[in-house]
């Protein structure tokens, strides 16, 4: 039972956020005789219980609402705590104690057996009766009553257990569904999901109680509704005293309307209760409208309040509920708006704290609802604008034909921040600054008459601690904002808020808190230049340092008030500084008060201007300080003593002190004597004048000088430090050295009269700031070289360095070769046995004495593709001193100072032209023996060379000098590269002589070779038209000639055999005959027919042409067929022709067709068929056999075989 109790407990609580709609209940134990509150005050016995009414109805007059109340709150706590929708009865099951038998084999006692059943019967019984009195109480409510027996484990197993329930069921009148329960003993997780699968199956019931409850509610509203509601004018009575009159029909549709929406909040129906809750909302701002209705300041007017406001938080968390954040918020100020205007007609608008007391009240409960949603899943909108380059500029709120735009385009255009829902902590935010204001309005109520200090609520208002109040909203505020806020607002509005908890700690006298919160807040302010915000926070906060009697806080406040001055009156800041400084004295006699300015408004406007940007190792550098008193604030009585400017390297302070002669000049010039550098450290000797250190405002002392300079790097004044001196009090205050107020833009000037005072305007951005450097190296950078380079040459370019300064440089180069905007260029440099295509960095000339010069040789190699060429070069020189910048620290604007380091740029631009033009021709002759057999074994050897396809290619090469002056040649080589189709036979260059091609050419000259190459592709490859690689590649090597008998250095040119790619062929036909004969004596002429197709067999026929045979004797065939030729065979015929003839005498022509490619027959006029001719195959002289690149294409054959293939122009000499 005890685990039982605990599981109820943990189980649903009541929350005030709760969208999630499941089946569960709120579970509240109690005990099993709990006594219902009564339907009526009559019993049910009595004859007037029909007429009587609930104990809370108007009606009744003994109620509380009698009689024109609306609703009480009882009537939400006896629905949500008294009456229940389901009541779940736990009782316990009798049980027989369990007797063990004194033997397994003893028969059963049938007597303890049928005492037991009676005694289980009689307990059944009693426990039937129980249940069935229960059942009565909720069946006068409706309300479903579920029993659950609470059993042993053993029981279980009792075939007794399931008649002993239909018992007690019939017995007790229990429902049949969902009404009896055994439990038994569990664990912890078992009975949770007992309690789950109890609730789900109780539901449903529970949601009947509900909706019963609505209506009938329901009817009565309707009942009410058909009365006419109409104004009855009521009799005067005093204000503040209630009417006797009944509750109005208005009331009474409130009354249900509220009603049904609690029935349909319990169900879950939420639209369906938000629908009520507003029907209630309506009708009740009805009834405020009209005082008749509900009189101002009575009983009922301040229930009606509190319902509103109900009604109001209810509408708002359904709206929510539905992530219609628009919605909640726009109701939520629409109640506020309504009941602003009703408080003004009751007389308790805005000057009234009960006013502020109930706007704060609601803003605070809508944070504590957005508060509690967002630990669920509550979302708060971005509120983000959309982006103006999304859609089209708008321009005006309607569109085209005065169209309304739609809402995202109306946002397009700007958001009211008060129709944007926020996070909890702006609306805390708001609560606070309400509560604020209702503390005003009751300390100026309490400050009046006594007959207005006794208004209604005073008394009660005098008992609220307002201070506690706007410290928790404010802190639970600033908690939310530090959690909500962006990274972009930096915080901002949080410290704002911190600012208000601090001034609420002040007005309730927690000084040192108040303290705390300023410190943090003023740091950031400060950073920020918030001066408008620090201005009021200085003032509290000098008041709190006041309250605490901390003497050096005050004092440290009161000077940074006076740099940000605007505060009271001018002079009494400084007025309340003497005072203290001169009535108190430091906690340290001897220790000095440090107040840091340089994050603050600064007392004194601060300026330093050097006159030249940069100078030289050795030259002077002037300088101007000046310190300007603002005209804003009241200075002239500061105990200033002096003033120190330290500068940012290692040189000594300059002090200026006060001296006692007044002088009434606006501007004072205090003249300084030459700066130099310290001699070692800790040796520094400061530098001190005097001067009038009283500043009437927009007076200006002026501070000249110069600074000498040993050593490279940068110097700036870092800082300057005004010294305060009253008494025993020291208090140095530093100041940025460019330092102006806010309301003052003080250009940078430079005093350049004093008598009439003049001023010229410095224009660059960095005026105060020198920086010193070496001076420029001197040397003298020059390039020789050729006018024009040649490809393949190794270029030379003399690079020339002389040192024309007084010191020792050490010189370095760095050359770059920039990329050609040539294709095919290739390039690159050699310098100091260093090779790139790119970047040589650091070839050293060594140390260079003053008037000595270095040279060094360049070297550029370029090959490939004529065209310009970029080369820059960078000269480096340093210094051989070792003199170091006196900057402890780097510095971004000297870091090339600190050096004595000089960089010289040069570029050279040298156009490149190649020394030889070469010119290539290509023929191709057809192999003359035949391809080898199928069966021959040799194809397979090594050795074994097949030019059958291919045939035999001449390459023609002719080399042109084409440089504009002359070249020796000193060899041309050929050589032969290893390649897999191609090989080279022979070449003019090899069987020449080996100074054939040597000597002197001049811009024009020629020379040329002639070589042949041995062709042996595959028939694929031919086919496919692929390209064979060149087998060699030329090499000359050349000299540019300078002079007549000087030369520049070797070089060599390397050109390559053009690449090869035999013509292919089909069908063709090869005829071989000798170029000269003798009369009567007989020479043979052949005709080899070879088939070069892949796929295709030829069937061929050849003939001699009668008409040509005038010349000679034939001894041959001269007409017929040739056997069948399959793809990559031959066929040969043989003549004997007998000269009768001397002269030139063409040979008989010869006629070759395929048939393979002949049209079908077609039938003529007579119906006779004739056979027709094939394609006729071009013969060819072998004599003259030369093609260029694929010349014999299929529509080439066609072509000239028609033209020239039946007249043969082949001719032979006949000697006689």
């Amino acid at each position: 039972m005890s685990r039982l109790r605990q599981v109820l407990q943990t189980q649903l609580k009541p929350s005030i956020w709760a969208p999630e709609r499941t089946k569960t209940f709120q579970m509240i134990p109690v005990d099993r005789n709990v006594r219902f509150p009564p339907l009526k005050l009559v019993p049910s016995e009595d004859p007037s219980y029909a007429t009587a009414h609930s104990p809370l109805s108007p009606l009744t007059p003994s109620s509380p609402l009698s009689p024109d109340g609306l609703i009480a709150p009882i009537w939400i706590r006896k629905h949500t705590s008294l009456v229940p929708s389901v009541f779940v009865l736990f009782l316990r099951l009798f049980e027989v104690p369990y007797t063990t038998p004194r033997s397994p084999l003893d028969p059963p006692d049938a007597e303890h057996e049928r005492e037991r059943a009676e005694e289980e019967r009689r307990k059944d019984t009693d426990l039937s009766s129980e249940i069935a009195h229960r059942k009565k109480t909720t069946n006068e409510r409706g309300i479903k009553l579920t029993v659950v027996l609470m059993a042993s484990r053993r029981i279980l197993d009792d075939p007794s257990l399931d008649g002993r329930l239909t018992y007690i069921r019939k017995q007790s009148g229990l429902d049949s569904r969902a009404a009896l329960f055994v439990l038994s003993p569990v664990s912890s997780a078992e009975l949770h999901d007992f309690l789950h699968s109890l609730q789900d199956a109780l539901y449903e019931s529970a949601v009947e109680y509900y909706t019963s409850h609505s209506k009938r509610v329901r009817r009565k509203r309707n009942r009410h509704s058909q009365a006419v509601s109409s104004y009855n004018p009521a009799p005067l009575v005093p204000v503040g005293v209630a009417s006797t009159r009944p509750l109005r029909p208005e009331g009474w549709t409130v009354r249900y309307e509220y009603k049904m929406a609690c029935f349909a909040e319990f169900r879950g129906e939420d639209e369906v209760a938000l629908k009520h809750y507003q029907d209630a909302y309506t009708t009740l701002m009805i009834m405020f409208g009209s005082t008749a209705i509900l009189p101002p300041r009575t009983k009922r007017w301040a229930e009606a309040k509190v319902l509103a406001d109900t009604i109001n938080f209810k509408i708002t968390k359904f709206y929510l509920y539905n992530n219609e954040h628009a919605l909640a918020l726009s109701h939520h100020n629409l109640h506020i708006r309504r009941f602003a205007d009703f408080s003004r007609g009751w007389g308790i608008g805005e000057e009234t704290f009960e006013y502020w007391s109930w706007i704060a009240r609601q803003h605070r409960v809508l944070a504590e609802l957005l508060e509690q949603g967002s630990r669920s899943a509550l979302t708060f909108p971005t509120n983000t604008p959309a982006s103006r380059t999304s859609g089209v500029p708008l321009v005006s709120g309607v569109g085209p034909g005065s169209a309304p735009l739609d809402l995202d385009a109306v946002r397009a255009l700007g958001l009211n921040p008060s129709h944007a829902l926020q996070h909890p902590g702006h609306y805390y935010y708001m609560a606070a600054r309400c509560t604020e204001a209702r503390r005003e309005r009751f300390l100026a109520s309490g400050n009046m008459s006594q007959g207005t200090s006794s208004a209604p609520g005073y008394a009660n208002e005098k008992k609220v601690d307002h201070l506690k109040i706007i410290l928790e909203l404010y802190t639970k505020s600033y908690e939310l904002f530090k959690k909500y806020s962006s990274s972009a607002s930096q915080g901002r509005l949080t410290l704002w808020i911190a600012c208000r908890i601090a001034h609420t700690y002040y007005d309730s006298g927690k000084f040192d808190m108040a303290v705390r919160f300023f410190e943090r807040i003023a740091k950031t302010y400060r950073r920020e230049k918030w001066n408008t915000m620090l201005r009021p926070l200085f003032s509290t906060w000098y008041a709190c340092a006041q309250k605490l009697g901390d003497v050096e806080l005050t004092v440290r406040l009161l000077v940074e008030m006076i740099g940000y001055g605007g505060v009271g009156d001018p002079g009494t800041l400084q007025g309340d500084l003497l005072a203290i400084l001169k009535s108190s004295v430091p906690s340290a006699p001897s220790a000095v008060l440090l107040v840091d300015l340089t994050e603050s408004e600064p007392i004194l406007n601060t300026s330093v201007v050097f006159w030249k940007p940069e100078v030289r190792v050795g030259d002077d550098a002037a300088f101007q300080i000046s310190l300007i008193a603002p005209s804003n604030a009241t200075i002239s009585a500061l105990p200033v003593d002096s003033i120190t400017i330290t500068f940012s390297d290692n040189y000594a302070p300059i002090i200026v002190r006060h001296e006692s002669a007044e002088s009434s000049e606006l501007v004072r010039l205090v003249r300084l004597p030459q700066i130099q550098p310290a001699a070692s450290e800790g040796e520094d000797i400061d530098i001190e004048v005097e001067a009038y250190l009283r500043w009437k405002p927009d007076d200006k002392v002026i501070l000249i000088g110069t600074i000498a300079f040993d050593a490279p790097g940068s110097l700036s004044v870092s800082s300057i430090i005004v010294t305060l001196k009253e008494g025993s009090w020291t208090i140095k205050i530093p100041h940025k050295p460019c330092a102006a107020h806010e309301s003052t833009i003080l250009a940078p000037r430079w005093l350049s009269s004093i008598q009439p005072v003049r001023f010229l305007p410095v224009s660059r951005e960095d005026y105060s700031r020198v920086t010193v450097r070496h001076r420029p190296h001197q040397l003298a950078i020059s390039f020789s070289h050729q006018e024009l380079a040649l490809l393949d040459e190794e270029y030379p370019i003399t690079i020339e360095i002389t040192n024309n300064d007084d010191r020792h440089l050490d010189v370095d180069v760095d050359v770059l070769l920039q990329p050609a905007e040539v294709d095919e260029a290739v390039q690159h440099i050699v310098f100091n046995n260093h090779k790139s295509s790119g970047l040589i960095k650091g070839i050293q000339f060594g140390t260079i004495a003053p008037g000595v010069s270095a040279v060094k040789t360049l070297l550029l190699i370029s090959s490939g593709a004529s065209g310009d060429r970029t080369i820059d070069v960078s000269v480096q020189s340093s210094s051989g001193s070792n003199e170091q910048s006196r900057s402890d620290t780097p510095d971004p604007h000297t870091s090339s100072a600190n050096h004595d380091t000089s960089e010289i740029l040069r570029t050279l631009l040298i156009p490149t032209a190649s020394a030889f033009l070469v010119t290539q021709d290509v023929d191709y002759w057809r192999a003359l023996r035949p391809p080898p057999a199928l069966a021959d074994l040799s194809v397979f050897e090594k050795e074994f060379w097949d030019d059958s396809v291919g045939g035999e290619a001449i390459v023609s090469t002719e080399v042109e000098c084409s440089a504009p002056w002359g070249l020796e040649v000193e060899s041309l080589q050929l050589h032969r590269l290893e390649s897999r189709n191609a090989k080279v036979v022979h070449s003019s260059v090899e069987e020449s002589a080996d100074d054939m091609f040597t000597g002197e050419y001049l811009t024009g000259d020629r020379f040329c070779d002639m070589c042949c190459i041995s062709l042996a592709p595959t028939e694929d490859e031919v086919a496919n038209g692929e390209v064979i690689p060149g087998p060699g590649e030329y090499v000359v090597t050349w000299r540019r000639t300078i002079s007549p008998g000087k030369y520049g250095p070797r070089s060599e040119t390397r050109f390559s055999l053009p690449p090869l790619r035999p013509p292919r062929d089909g069908l063709i036909a090869m005829l071989t005959v000798p170029t000269t004969a003798k009369l009567h004596t007989p020479v043979p002429m052949h005709l080899t027919v070879r088939n070069r197709n892949t796929a295709r067999s030829a069937v061929v026929t050849a003939s001699l042409e009668p008409h040509s045979l005038d010349g000679f004797v034939v001894a041959g065939l001269r007409s017929g067929r040739l056997p069948l030729i399959l793809p990559g065979a031959e066929e040969k015929l043989i003549w004997n022709l007998i000269p009768i003839e001397c002269g030139l005498v063409r040979v008989p022509s010869i006629k070759v067709i395929d048939h393979r490619k002949a049209l079908p027959a077609t039938d003529d006029g007579a119906g006779a068929s004739a056979e027709t001719e094939g394609e006729v195959v071009k013969v060819i002289d072998v004599r003259f056999d030369r093609r260029k690149v694929d010349e014999v294409e299929v529509a080439v054959d066609e072509v000239e075989a028609r033209s020239a293939g039946q007249a043969n122009t082949s001719a032979i000499l006949v000697l006689p």
